[in-house]
């Protein structure tokens, strides 16, 4: 008799632990954080920085020589240094290109910047069509001192913050060295010869970076040379076009130093542009 007990007891529990609904995990998961964007990620405004950019400042530091300002386009915030201007959060303007320097440190801020970008010339004469996109806390923005119909001097060319520089095709170039000077390609192959001597190149001003660290930035090339060997980045005071074919000359620099890792393994310095 206690045998059927038990058995009649252990069927009925067995059964309902068969109808009891399947208990679900409703609980909430957590977000993925949201993937960090870096000048490395291509929906980074700043992958390609010989573009134009519009932005929107967000914070201004002002140092001795450079106004630092963290900028926002496209809902991506990033830092910019300027030769120094008085600037204010909520101003819209608009560049061209930019020297890239990672992990960058400012002696007078005591900072050190993870990548800024060295600006040479913004523009702040008129807004753009759209503002640019602002995520989070709104800055009102600032158009007071970008008035599109300002009146500008006679023979003053119209500017548009939109235009871009002229694209070159890398693939197209070909220069003939000028006389007494040699191709890009030649100077890599024996720079070591060339170290510490003048020396002079002529090629297409691939891309052009002014007011630099007092310095302005041009890339030359002129068909020769390959993958590394094929760019010459040159300092001077002059300026150029891109897209310009012109001649240099100045002191052929290896392994040149800059600081916060910064370092090239040729530079021409203080270059002097040739009229042929």
């Amino acid at each position: 008799m206690r045998t059927t007990v038990l058995i009649t007891m252990t069927v009925t529990l067995l059964a309902l632990t068969a109808c009891q609904p399947e208990e679900k995990n409703t609980q909430k998961q957590p977000d993925p954080a949201p993937q960090q964007k870096t000048p490395d990620t291509p929906d980074h405004p700043m992958s390609n920085i010989s573009s134009s950019h519009t932005v929107v400042t967000q914070e201004v530091i002002q140092g001795n020589s450079y106004t630092y300002l963290n900028v926002e386009e496209n809902n991506v915030s990033f830092w910019i240094a300027i030769n120094k201007t008085e600037m204010t959060p909520g101003e819209i303007f608009s560049f061209n290109g930019g020297l890239e320097m990672r992990n960058f440190t400012s002696k007078e801020l005591q900072r050190t910047f993870d990548v800024i970008y060295f600006v040479g010339a913004i523009n702040k004469d008129a807004p753009p069509a759209d503002p640019p996109s602002i995520s989070g806390p709104k800055i009102p923005l600032d158009y007071s001192a970008m008035n599109p119909h300002q009146t500008k001097p006679a023979g003053h060319p119209a500017t548009d913050p939109h235009q871009k520089k002229p694209a070159v095709d890398l693939t197209s170039i070909s220069v003939e060295p000028a006389a007494g000077g040699i191709s890009i390609g030649e100077l890599f192959s024996s720079k070591d010869s060339y170290s510490g001597k003048t020396t002079r190149i002529r090629g297409k001003a691939t891309k052009v970076n002014l007011g630099i660290m007092g310095k302005n930035w041009i890339h030359l090339q002129d068909g020769t040379g390959g993958p590394g060997t094929n760019d010459l980045l040159l300092t001077t005071e002059t300026q150029v076009a891109v897209g310009d074919v012109v001649t240099y000359e100045g002191t052929i620099v290896l392994n040149k130093d800059f600081g916060s890792g910064y370092k090239y393994d040729l530079l021409m310095e203080s270059a002097k542009l040739i009229n042929e």
